[in-house]
């Protein structure tokens, strides 16, 4: 043995032994203290923490979170749309000079471009009203962040009816306040750079002979060239470089801020129904009353945006006081649009009819008073009565959006459905707008009619819809199939489906546990297991003996 090491040997037996009664503990007893103290130290509770406290930071977090969502969401369909409708808008005006398709096309045969342009602003405003559903969900989310503590909350079991009602139309008001300023961003272009190329009302308006009730399709006698100089390449370049630009931003600020709406599970199961059920649910909801009863509205809520933007612009405003104070009269509606939409949190303390039908009757009026209105051409003085009409328009157009979205919000609060129902929304949005684009020949009157009667048979649809209800008349939805869930050597002990009713579910959790609960519990959940081995390996030898 090294030296060393009988050093240290007898130098612990010289220390001689422990003091009396403490024997070994003197030396463990230290170290499981010790251990002790660190132990409780990491899991105990401290004295310093408040779990209420705690909890309270984190809903008023995830509260946070769900605002950013619908702020950035909101900021990014006003910056998209607007981009897409000012760049569509300035290659209208482009394409419908003359000698600018002559130079830029020569001999491409591409005369009747500025018609298909024409079409694709009709159809656009759909695209950013698909962000309505998402709104329903970050509104439902907000009520669960807002009210933890609520024992239904914290069971996730199905809300009260109506307890998301004054989130929903809260958080639609907030888009529509935004999303109707993307028609004062797609003025952009026009006022600090198209201006400057633009023939003045005397020479664009020369041969124009009627305007506004008495016209006949669009600005017949309309100058065909529109622009006093071309703009250079580099110019159009630089404009449309900004402007794609912008809408990188809004993609970004989208995909940056933007949380998921929908949890991980939903979409999957969404898919694992089936495509045909998928095509085939929005048109089956049409079996509700409540629903067919709204369709004229969805039409009506088509035609009356697309047709201000396309047919009241050109053919009073533009007809009246020239081209290049178009964006004036856009821009006007557009501001009130946005200010107005403010007016849909009235559906907090009045009756939910209030906003749809105050927004029908401002319409109502218009489209009477513009029946009877033939304002001059080229005539400047026609100016503030046109703003005027611009600003009630974009009221009534306000009223409309909030709250017929909110409105559907609040029929529907099952979220498995909320999908379907503005899918059919949209739908007959989208065939309104192509109607609009359709119908552009017509006189001026025939097109005043045909807005006229729709929203009037729209408001008594809406109103017999609303007694029906009333009347606790019950409606008629259809199933949602429950998802078909592929078994490859296992099987799903529990199908937990996003699209299922929430009493569904509840059925079916209190049934599992009556079933899982006992000694037998587990042996049954193996025995399932190794059954559907089994059937998978009998079913692999049969198709081995087939071949």
């Amino acid at each position: 043995m090294e030296p060393g090491g009988a050093n240290v040997y007898e130098e612990a037996l010289g220390n001689g032994p422990p003091p009396d009664g403490q024997g070994i503990d003197v030396l463990n007893g230290p170290i499981q203290n010790g251990a002790e103290v660190q132990l409780d130290d990491f899991v105990g509770a401290h004295a310093e923490y408040n779990e209420e406290e705690e909890e309270s930071k984190y809903f008023r977090r995830k509260r946070f979170g769900v605002i950013k969502n619908l702020v950035a969401a909101s900021v990014g369909a006003m910056l998209t749309y607007g981009v897409f409708l000012g760049l569509l808008q300035m290659q209208l005006i482009l394409h419908y000079d003359e000698t600018y398709r002559e130079v830029k096309y020569s001999n491409l045969e591409l005369q009747n471009i500025d018609s298909k342009m024409l079409m694709g602003i009709n159809v656009t405003p759909i695209l950013a009203l698909l962000y309505t559903p998402i709104l329903i969900r970050m509104a439902q989310k907000y009520y669960e962040y807002a009210h933890y503590k609520l024992e239904h909350v914290q069971e996730q079991r199905k809300a009260p009816r109506g307890a998301y009602n004054s989130y929903i139309i809260g958080f639609q008001t907030i888009f529509y306040a935004f999303f109707y300023l993307s028609f004062v961003c797609a003025q952009f272009p026009m006022f600090f750079f198209l201006k400057w190329h633009l023939s003045d009302l005397n020479h664009t308006l020369f041969n124009v002979r009627q305007c506004g009730a008495g016209s006949h399709g669009i600005l017949t006698g309309f100058n065909t060239t529109v622009l006093q100089k071309l703009p250079r390449s580099s110019e159009l370049i630089t404009v449309e470089s900004v402007l794609m630009g912008v809408a990188f931003l809004s993609m970004l600020l989208v995909l940056l801020l933007c949380g998921s709406a929908y949890r991980p599970t939903e979409e999957i199961d969404l898919r694992s129904i089936g495509w045909g059920n998928i095509f085939q649910l929005p048109f089956k909801h049409m079996r509700d009353y409540r629903l067919r009863h709204l369709i004229l509205f969805f039409i009506y809520s088509g035609f009356e945006m697309v047709f201000f933007c396309t047919g009241f612009t050109l053919s009073y405003g533009v007809c009246c006081i020239g081209l290049e104070r178009m964006a004036y009269i856009l821009t006007t509606y557009g501001l009130s649009s946005a200010v107005c939409s403010v007016l849909g949190l009235s559906m907090l303390c009045l009756p939910r009819q209030v906003p749809l039908l105050a927004g029908a009757s401002v319409h109502v009026i218009l489209l009477i008073a513009l029946f009877c209105w033939e304002p001059h051409a080229h005539s400047l003085g026609e100016a503030a009565m046109l703003y005027l009409v611009a600003a009630l328009w974009g009221l009534g157009s306000a009223l409309n959006k909030t709250g017929l979205s909110s409105l559907l919000g609040i029929l529907y609060e099952n979220k498995g459905r909320q999908d379907f129902i503005f899918t059919i929304y949209h739908w007959w949005q989208a065939m309104a707008t192509f109607v609009v684009y359709l119908w552009s020949g017509l006189p001026m009157k025939a097109k005043l009619s045909i807005m006229l009667v729709t929203l009037v048979v729209a408001v008594l649809s809406y109103l017999w819809m609303e007694y029906k209800v009333a009347q606790l008349i019950p409606h008629r939805l259809p199933k949602i199939p429950k998802p078909r869930h592929k078994v490859r050597g296992y099987c799903s002990l529990k199908d937990d489906s996003s699209d299922e009713s929430d009493s569904d579910r509840e059925d079916e959790e209190e049934s599992g546990s009556s079933e899982g609960e006992g000694p037998n519990g587990l042996h049954n959940q193996l025995h399932c297991r190794n059954r559907c081995l089994y059937e998978q390996a009998l079913g692999e030898e049969g198709r081995d003996n087939v071949g």
